[in-house]
């Protein structure tokens, strides 16, 4: 989101004359801000804790708009051989066959490690696996790990490291990132605006380039 944010938002601000001020945070800590009462005027968040956020009064109710969809992925290390992930059985023999996996300490990787006791292979592949706080295609590229399961927005600007492809759909664990306005704010008017200019074509096609869809 990182990414996104610093390309589309002095789009805005070129389409609007309003200068945009953001701060980047894990989940966890801007959610944390935002119910202490930080000031700000949009959060932009997954969508069920920025849901939790509008139940409890911080993020004005029904503001709450749909910006990106965000599908996990595999990767490799640039030039290695790209296994076959089509379905779930050639994904679960791709897991089998690798000699390591790498996934993240944070959300995915929580996915990740039910998918493989949903797939019946948590004991085969614990030993194999490496759990890093970094991006998961950072330890591709670096060859800690010869796979790596992540979000694919985090998998594509990381150099060394390429996409084999999304997960299979009936394995695929989307997450919604949403937008909301502040209970307090006081540029709601411009605030509005700039959430209907993520839906903007030129945004759109931003988002996409990042290996997300619309929302």
């Amino acid at each position: 989101m990182r990414s996104l944010m610093l390309e589309a938002a002095p789009l805005f601000e070129r389409a609007s004359g309003t200068k945009v001020d953001m701060k980047f945070a894990l989940t966890s800590v801007l959610q944390k801000e935002v119910a202490a009462g930080a000031a700000f005027d949009i959060a932009l968040l997954p969508r069920p804790e920025l849901d939790a956020l509008a139940q409890a009064g911080n993020i004005a109710a029904g503001t709450q708009t749909d910006i990106t969809r965000s599908a996990v992925g595999l990767a490799v290390r640039a030039g290695a051989p790209k296994p076959d992930i089509g379905t779930v059985e050639a994904f679960k023999r791709a897991l089998l066959q690798a000699k390591t996996i790498g996934y993240s300490d944070g959300p995915s990787g929580a996915y990740i490690a039910k998918l493989f006791e949903r797939l019946g292979i948590a004991d085969e592949v614990k030993p194999k696996t490496r759990l890093t706080s970094r991006l998961v295609a950072e330890i591709v590229a670096e060859g800690e790990a010869e796979i790596g399961m992540q979000q694919i927005v985090a998998i594509l600007p990381v150099k060394g490291a390429e996409l084999v492809g999304p997960l299979p759909g009936e394995l695929q664990n989307i997450i919604v990132y949403a937008a909301g306005l502040a209970a307090a704010t006081a540029n709601g008017a411009v605030a509005r605006t700039f959430i209907a200019f993520m839906a903007m074509p030129e945004v759109v096609s931003l988002i996409r380039a990042k290996g997300m869809e619309p929302g």
